[in-house]
């Protein structure tokens, strides 16, 4: 019916997901993905490229292809738990990251990717987490049809705020100490009163020995979320490590 989808492409599929017993765990009639991105198990990742457009396939998962060793709360999937799908290719057509798209199309991007990131993150894969929110913030980034208005800029803002913290925390989980404080900085950069990248720099900062700039940026975040927990326990430890009497 058409040429297997090349990367890079957008697909649109119909998804019905199975447990061994036929309990149904999955129904989407209509799930838009780009192969490769990772914002779809594995299962579908490896199989749609392989099919036709109106072509009906069936893949059999092992849980390391589907939701994991884990399993998953939303959809309800047991651990360890092979799935069968039922999947039609419904449309296959080029991916919208370099297309000049409407805000509220990349706003909708963003978020699909970011909360895919979270998935990721949740399970304890931060590589694929962190390739999530660089798809995200892509998305978010790409060029547009129109200039956004005054309330889909805002939320454009917020969600590339939203990402670069989730990159930090990423990064961080990785071992990538520099690379999670550029993140912070980004983020700062484009609200610079945003407590939890305040927070998380001060924190970095400190772990630098940087004791008198985690300071300052801690300080800052308390006056603006006074009653953070966190921030005060950093501050006090910051205090205690620079008092006379720690040194002696």
């Amino acid at each position: 019916g058409g040429s297997r989808p090349l990367p890079g492409q957008e697909v649109s599929v119909k998804v019905l997901g199975a447990l061994e017993d036929g309990g149904l765990v999955e129904r989407d009639p209509r799930l838009i993905f780009v192969p490769g991105h990772g914002d779809v198990v594995q299962a579908l990742e490896l199989g749609v490229p392989t099919m036709q457009p109106g072509e009906v396939s069936f893949f059999l998962a092992a849980f390391p292809y589907a939701y994991g060793r884990p399993g998953s709360r939303e959809p309800d999937v047991p651990p360890e738990a092979p799935l069968l799908f039922e999947v039609t290719l419904l449309e296959v057509r080029d991916g919208p990251d370099p297309q000049p798209l409407p805000p509220a199309v990349r706003l909708r991007l963003g978020s699909q990717r970011r909360e895919r990131g979270n998935f990721h993150f949740a399970r304890g894969d931060f590589a694929a987490a962190l390739r999530s929110y660089r798809l995200s913030l892509r998305a978010l980034d790409g060029p547009t049809t129109a200039p956004p208005g005054p309330e889909e800029e805002e939320e454009l803002r917020e969600q590339r705020v939203k990402c670069l913290n989730n990159c930090a925390a990423a990064e961080l989980k990785l071992g990538r100490v520099e690379e999670a404080l550029a993140a912070c900085e980004a983020a700062l950069r484009i609200s610079p009163d945003n407590s939890r990248a305040l927070l998380r720099r001060g924190q970095l900062l400190a772990e630098q020995g940087r004791d008198a700039e985690a300071a300052l940026i801690l300080r800052k975040a308390l006056e603006l979320d006074p009653a953070n927990k966190v921030i005060h326990t950093e501050l006090s430890r910051l205090a205690k490590r620079q008092s006379p009497s720690s040194s002696t």
